[in-house]
Order: C-alpha cells, then sequence, then structure tokens
C-alpha cells in the first residue's frame, strides 16, 4: 500500500497536522482502512463510526484555530461505557445497553475539544466487571498472541493501540482495568488519582474507585491524552531529580505471588531506576490484613449497585454476573461497605509514603501472562474470579486509596508476552510517574506495537 500514517505516535499526527503536513481526513482515513482490515483479527470494536469520523476530520482540518489544538487529528477510541453523541453506550451488553445517546461525556468532550476524531467505540466485559473481554458476539485479542486475552475491562482498547488501529484509546479503570489491559498488551496506562478527571461511570462511580484515563504506545502519548482528560494545557514532562523509589513485591492478595516473569521485569526495571540515579529502596505497603475481603466484597457491590441505578434486567445478564451481582446486593445490605473503611486505607497509604519519605512505589503490573483467549463469559462465576484475581492483583488497591497509577512495559516475559511494572504515587504525581515513566522508557525503550503490527502500512508518513 502507500504511505500511511498507520503507526505512527498521537504526538506525530498532531505535529504534521497542526503544521500542515498531512490532513485529519487522510490520517484518520489511513486508520479506518487498518481498522478494516485488522478488527475482523482482533474484534477490539463494538461500532466503528467510518462515515461520522470522516466528517468530523473534516470540521477538524476547517478549525481556525487548528494550529492550537494539541491532538489535532488524532484518532482515538473510547471504551463502549462511556458516551458518544450517536451511540449507544453498550457497557458490553446488549441487556444492559443504554440508548444512543445524545450528547458526550464531558471526557469525550474534551478529547474532541483537543481536535482527536472518535473513530469508534471499543468492546469491553459486560459491565466492566472482569478482567477480561469477551461475549457471545466476539473474542477480543489480544495482538501480541491472539490466543490471550487483551486483560479487561478496557480490553478493546488496549487491543486497538497494540494493533495500530488507534495511536491512543481511551478507557476507565475501577480495580485495575487500564492497567492491566496495558500490561497484557504491553502499552502505557494511566489512571489518574481521585478527582483530577471527571468520572461520571453509573450510580457510584464503582464508589468513587473508577477514573477516566488513557492507553498509549508512547509516554508522551499518555501524557497528552491525560492533559485533554483533565482539561489542562500540554505540558513538558520535566526531568524529575534524584527519588527514592520504593520497590514492592508483596501481593495485596494473600495466597497470590508474582511468578518468575513479574519478578524479573521489577527487579530490572529497580536496576535501570538505580541507573538513572535514583534510590531504590525495598519496602512494602502493610496492606489490611482482610483487604483481600474488603476488595473483593467492594467489587461485587459495586456491579451490585450499577445495575440497580440502571434498572438493568439482571435475569438477562450472563450467569456470571448474575451471580457476581445477586453476591452484590448481599454484602450491600449487610452493610459491609463502608467510606471508612476505603478513607482509612487512603491515610494509611498516604503515611506510608510520607514516612518512608517514597516519592514513587514500583510494584509488578500482573502476577502472571494474560490468560486464554477464550469465552470466559459463558464458564463458571468461580472461575473467572479466581483467574481474575490471580493474575491481576496488584492494580485495586490504588483505586481504593485514590492515588494515580502508571503501567509501562518492562521488557518481555520467557513466553515472548509483554512484561510491565505499575508506578504509583501519592496524590497529585500523575506528572511525577509519567516522567519517571518517560525516563524508564527512553532508558529501557519498548516495541511499540505487537509484533507484526500494524501490518497495513509498508512504510510510513513519518520522517
Amino acid at each position: 500500500m502507500a504511505d500511511s500514517w498507520v503507526g505512527a505516535s498521537a504526538k506525530q499526527i498532531a505535529r504534521a497536522v497542526r503544521r500542515g503536513d498531512t490532513s485529519a481526513t487522510a490520517v484518520v482515513a489511513d486508520h479506518l482502512d487498518h481498522i478494516g482490515v485488522a478488527d475482523p483479527i482482533v474484534n477490539a470494536f463494538r461500532v466503528v463510526r467510518a462515515f461520522e469520523a470522516a466528517a468530523e476530520a473534516e470540521i477538524v482540518d476547517d478549525q481556525p484555530d487548528l494550529g492550537s489544538l494539541p491532538l489535532a487529528g488524532v484518532p482515538i477510541a473510547v471504551k463502549e461505557n462511556t458516551q458518544v453523541t450517536g451511540v449507544p453506550t453498550w457497557h458490553g451488553s446488549a441487556a444492559a445497553c443504554e440508548p444512543v445517546a445524545d450528547a458526550d461525556h464531558e471526557v469525550v468532550r474534551r478529547l474532541r475539544g483537543a481536535g482527536a476524531v472518535v473513530v469508534g467505540t471499543t468492546r469491553m466485559p459486560e459491565m466492566g466487571i472482569f478482567a477480561t473481554t469477551d461475549d457471545d458476539t466476539a473474542i477480543t485479542r489480544n495482538p501480541w498472541r491472539t490466543d490471550r486475552t487483551p486483560g479487561g475491562s478496557s480490553g478493546g482498547s488496549a487491543a486497538a493501540v497494540a494493533s495500530g488501529m488507534v495511536p491512543i484509546a481511551h478507557g476507565n479503570d475501577g480495580l485495575g482495568s487500564i492497567r492491566i489491559p496495558a500490561a497484557c498488551c504491553g502499552l502505557a496506562g494511566i489512571k489518574p488519582g481521585r478527582g483530577v478527571v471527571p468520572s461520571k461511570l453509573g450510580a457510584t462511580d464503582w464508589f468513587g474507585l473508577a477514573e477516566q484515563g488513557i492507553l498509549a504506545t508512547t509516554v508522551a502519548d499518555a501524557a497528552a491524552g491525560f492533559a485533554a482528560l483533565a482539561g489542562r494545557a500540554p505540558e513538558p514532562l520535566e526531568q524529575p531529580g534524584r527519588l527514592r523509589v520504593a520497590v514492592s513485591l508483596r501481593s495485596p492478595v494473600l495466597g497470590v505471588r508474582a511468578d518468575a516473569g513479574a519478578r524479573s521485569a521489577l527487579a530490572s526495571t529497580a536496576r535501570v531506576l538505580v541507573g538513572l540515579g535514583h534510590d531504590a529502596v525495598r519496602a512494602d505497603p502493610v496492606y489490611p490484613v482482610a483487604f483481600g475481603f474488603q476488595g473483593v466484597a467492594t467489587w461485587f457491590a459495586a456491579a451490585y449497585r450499577d445495575a440497580e441505578a440502571a434498572g438493568v434486567d439482571v435475569s438477562a445478564l450472563q450467569p456470571r454476573n448474575r451471580r457476581h451481582i445477586a453476591l452484590g446486593r448481599r454484602v450491600w445490605r449487610r452493610g459491609w461497605i463502608r467510606d471508612a473503611d476505603r478513607a482509612a486505607w487512603r491515610e494509611r497509604s498516604g503515611r506510608w509514603f510520607a514516612d518512608g519519605r517514597y516519592d514513587v512505589m514500583i510494584t509488578p503490573a500482573l502476577a502472571g501472562p494474560p490468560p486464554a483467549a477464550v469465552q470466559w463469559s459463558a464458564r463458571s462465576w468461580a472461575a473467572n474470579v479466581l483467574t481474575c484475581i490471580r493474575y491481576a492483583p496488584y492494580a485495586g488497591p490504588w483505586n481504593f486509596a485514590g492515588f494515580p497509577a502508571v503501567v509501562v512495559p518492562a521488557g518481555t516475559r520467557p513466553d515472548g508476552l509483554p512484561a510491565g511494572v505499575q508506578l504509583v504515587g501519592p496524590p497529585g504525581s500523575e506528572l511525577l510517574l509519567l516522567a519517571v515513566a518517560g525516563q524508564l522508557e527512553q532508558a529501557a525503550p519498548w516495541r511499540r506495537h505487537a509484533p507484526g503490527w500494524p501490518r497495513l502500512s509498508t512504510s510510513s508518513r513519518v520522517g
């Protein structure tokens, strides 16, 4: 095929569109062509807005302030639980689907305001409950290995980015739903801290746990997407000074341990940080003994409260989710979900960072490899719960604390799948975490797309 913008970063695309080296129309057309070839393999998208996106790209090209738009002409995908005008809000399920939206969610409005073009909405598991992405219509697949899941619940967004169908994608994260797919697919993913980006997800934002964020192939793209979501002007990431970094291997869930691939990724990242001049200190947060129970109970109750508030016909949901919601009803009505418990963990976490004078903590992103890409939606509730807890225990505590967290790639596992680490910081440390992530990217560059992707382009227009 002729030269294509497929595979270029969001930063490269936006710069070229602002300068007039290309047009949003051409960039979006390239990516829509690639989606047509790649998505039948990966199943990342629920809805592709081909005609609407082409028309909106023309509008971007005609913007009088085109030269100041930070995401000018950048194709972006939006997770299907977030309102996009003219598209049903699917929530991963025909049973939970909301009618065609007559207005954009605030974060979508901000992305469009920055010049991005929404090319479609991406698949997620039903109601975002589990960390794998499939339903009775399709199994979303990991571009690194199509027999593996891209994770969840922002699995479609991660698969779209890792295969080059979009340079960046929107996701949201209630117990790791950005960071888990980022780690599964070898991407950078950011979950901002509480209150930094408007959430407005379901009845309670999953009791305040859920945040809107970005998946990208580069830290610069993740930072640009985060700035748009937060309603901020983009700013360069400053090189941090010498930091005290806590290196933690301890799992928050008793009985779940990181495997050799995850341990190796953490150790190699710690060595890179020391080589960059930081102090790396082995230190573990003191997770409450009851954290596993409290986290799982909140997971149940959040699903119940969302279904109740939305008026979902629970009997029409997948069997695994019917049981999950029934348990959620039980724990909610017994009063086991308490704001005070989350506030206590937030206070304890802040004190741990302050008392240890830790600027940043790094942990494994996952405890093991992404599970198989199969119809988890048809498997038992117990199989789903145990699989998710065993492979992805590290993300959830930082939703409870409301602290920002970033996942970045950290080489590959012995099985050839991507490895990743999680960076966590106290409230307000989003830019610091991104700056450290940028240092890691520069010192230990990662493959931006899954091997063999994007397949459509034989060359690039980017010089």
